[in-house]
């Protein structure tokens, strides 16, 4: 039997003289001034939008409400048809074959619906009515020549002086081997492509804008390295564009990141040097310049356990001895950064080699951290497509010019067994609404905007 303790007093306190406010009421007052801070929030970064003196499109835009739709997908697995090639067989050799399985299989029945072909490629010069400017994720993308594009785990320049978009990506058009047994597949360094466009749909080849090394074996671009991630960005203080890479050796022992630069952005660009920045690994990166003219190196470092981050210098030729280390121990690369209404956001993909992996949104306040982790954005398809990033992963992310809160996510759908043959998954990606996981600190309240990347088979930028 519970005694009850006649000497407790109830707790209470004393709020003025000759009165007593309970416990419940003041957490339920303190509850709703942070509802009342929340939504004052939320409306002060409406207000602060609202400013910005370029066009901009409704969110109630009937065009950016179809992109917004979601759209399912449903692949059935054929049964088993003679022998698995040895890549999936290696991958699954006693469990039941998965989309993820048919994927990797070079042989799949259903091989097409993944990497369609040449019939159905996107042809903007021969395209018309119906088929123009529509994007078509997987399927094969040529340039105005008619020749696919190669500008792979690239990233895009929009330069004020041209007013033209430039796309930076690794030429990969040569054959895949395998350095030795255990070695990934890879295709010799031939150097970094770039295409011109100004609607970011139709574009033409500009040449190899850095190209291998032939012959000076101890080159970090001899051809049998390693030329990853290129990445160009423009400094306005000494008018050259900088490009940032991933230089390796065969093994991936080198890790580091390579520096070149350019009077022009179609080049040539000039290679200067290699290091491993702040005395760490750098393997997959990225480069950012924000609104203010710092640009920051952002590169998975430590076995890729975590990423690094820091401000280059002003000349974007080094970086500085400034460095934070985020989303330690959390194993994620192939990092694209934006920033939204004075929030940054990332996506992330995990480290599964070629095979494709559940992408990851991150969010903070300051670029250099705290960047705390949102949930996957990936929204439509089925789950295996939202579990492997639409069978991609992540390289850039564009804004779009006019439309508030509405980008361009590029990505790379890798083909391991002909990586010339790799395609490029484009989608929209908006931020808006709740994020997936709130964070504890903030009482239960999402602190950011939710990052959504929808599906789409077919889809068009919201311009009439």
């Amino acid at each position: 039997m519970r005694m009850r303790n006649k000497y407790r007093k109830p707790t209470t306190f004393h709020c003025n003289a000759g009165s007593r406010c309970s416990l419940p009421i003041l957490v339920w007052s303190l509850v709703g001034f942070l509802l009342m801070l929340h939504f004052y929030s939320l409306l002060h970064q409406e207000d602060g939008a609202g400013g910005q003196s370029q066009l901009q499109i409704s969110h109630h835009h009937p065009l950016l409400r179809e992109l917004e739709q979601v759209e399912e997908e449903n692949i059935q697995i054929p049964p088993p048809k003679g022998k698995r090639s040895p890549r999936a067989a290696k991958r699954r050799p006693k469990r039941p074959t998965t989309l993820i399985d048919e994927f990797l299989d070079e042989s799949s029945q259903i091989r097409h619906l993944f990497f369609p072909d040449q019939k159905t490629a996107i042809d903007p010069m021969q395209e018309a009515g119906n088929d123009s400017f529509f994007y078509y994720p997987g399927r094969m993308w040529l340039d105005t020549d008619g020749n696919p594009i190669q500008a792979h785990g690239g990233g895009i320049l929009y330069d004020k002086r041209s007013r033209m978009y430039y796309w930076y990506g690794e030429y990969k058009d040569g054959p895949t081997y395998h350095a030795h047994k255990k070695a990934a597949a890879r295709v010799d360094i031939i150097g970094v492509g770039c295409y011109s466009s100004k609607d970011l749909w139709k574009w033409k080849f500009d040449g190899i804008v850095l190209a291998a090394e032939e012959t000076d074996e101890t080159h970090d671009l001899y051809k049998s390295n390693v030329l990853e991630r290129p990445k160009v960005i423009y400094n306005d203080r000494t008018g050259k564009y900088v490009m940032w890479m991933h230089v390796d050796d065969a093994n991936y022992t080198k890790a580091s990141v390579g520096v070149a630069v350019s009077d022009s952005p179609t080049g040539p660009f000039d290679y200067l040097y290699s290091k491993q920045p702040h005395g760490f690994e750098s393997r997959d990166m990225t480069v950012f310049k924000d609104d203010d003219g710092v640009a920051y190196l952002v590169y998975s470092s430590e076995d890729n356990s975590e990423l690094h981050i820091g401000p280059l210098s002003q000349d974007y030729l080094d970086v500085t001895h400034v460095m934070r280390r985020i989303l330690v121990g959390q194993h994620r690369e192939a990092p694209a950064l934006f920033k939204h209404q004075g929030t940054y956001y990332m996506i992330t993909s995990g480290c599964t080699g070629w095979a494709p992996n559940e992408a990851l949104a991150h969010a903070a306040e300051s670029i250099m951290g705290p960047w705390e982790t949102m949930g996957n954005p990936c929204i439509g398809g089925n789950k295996i497509f939202r579990l492997t990033t639409f069978f991609a992963q992540s390289t850039f992310v564009v804004p779009l010019p006019g439309v508030t809160g509405s980008f361009i996510f590029m990505a790379d759908r890798w083909n391991p067994a002909d990586l010339r043959d790799s395609r490029y998954v484009w989608l929209p990606l908006t931020v808006g609404g709740a994020a997936d996981h709130p964070l504890e600190y903030n009482f239960g309240f999402p602190l950011w905007s939710r990052v959504s990347i929808y599906w789409h088979r077919r889809w068009r930028l919201p311009y009439d």
